[in-house]
């Protein structure tokens, strides 16, 4: 039987999650709660340089506490702050256990998975799997993979543009900047309409903490990608 592992966040509330990686990405490892309401998202010490530094595991202590606690309250408690739960998996909570830092997340919305998948009775195997932006970015990659069922219309596809700019706006807003914005990180769903940028906990704050990554050039003004050469 699967063991359920009981721990708290950093500010006193009760967690727990069942011992069994569900997904690991470029930087966590990533456990659903018993009830799949949020995920528990471990930083793993084999792919975060932060670990071998006692300054630098604090200064991202630091980033994530700002994360979690003041720029979530300035976010999703003020005026509008459900608006932006559809539009943000923004992490809630900061947890240390067993050595390694990680956070609480909400789980994905349902519209963010494949109900049909790919052509020819799902041929791909992405029936389930999230709605990664890269799969609506082109028309060949819709085309020649997606059902039917799975690409939605125009006017979805323009409603999700301004969701996503407006998501972009509201981050600068709160001061903070998305270094990694790219087509893995904002899932959508043509079919509604609707967007949602992930990955949040690598936020910069100018001036205080730096990108841990480039970007992705797609995603950045093509007047910086044209001058990136210049000092």
């Amino acid at each position: 039987m699967t063991k359920i592992i009981q721990c708290q966040t950093l500010d006193g509330r009760p967690v727990a999650f069942v011992d069994e990686v569900i997904g690991s990405g470029a930087m966590k490892d990533v456990y659903f709660s018993p009830d799949k309401s949020y995920v528990v998202c471990f930083f793993s010490k084999e792919k975060n340089h932060f670990y071998q530094s006692h300054a630098e595991l604090e200064r991202q202590k630091d980033r994530l506490k700002e994360i979690v606690g003041n720029k979530w309250q300035g976010i999703f408690n003020s005026a509008g702050g459900d608006y932006w739960k559809n539009v943000f998996c923004w992490p809630d909570g900061l947890i240390e256990y067993n050595g390694l830092l990680g956070i609480t997340a909400p789980t994905y919305q349902k519209q963010f998975f494949f109900e049909h998948g790919s052509k020819n009775n799902d041929f791909l195997g992405i029936k389930g799997k999230e709605k990664e932006g890269k799969w609506f970015a082109s028309a060949n990659n819709q085309n020649r993979f997606l059902d039917e069922k799975e690409k939605g219309n125009f006017a979805n596809y323009l409603k999700i543009c301004i969701l996503i700019a407006r998501a972009v706006r509201r981050m600068h807003a709160a001061g903070l900047a998305h270094s990694d914005l790219s087509y893995k990180n904002i899932l959508i769903d043509p079919v509604t309409g609707s967007a949602c940028v992930i990955d949040v906990d690598g936020l910069v704050v100018p001036g205080k903490y730096p990108p841990d990554v480039v970007g992705t050039p797609d995603f950045i003004a093509p007047e910086v990608v044209k001058t990136n050469h210049l000092k």
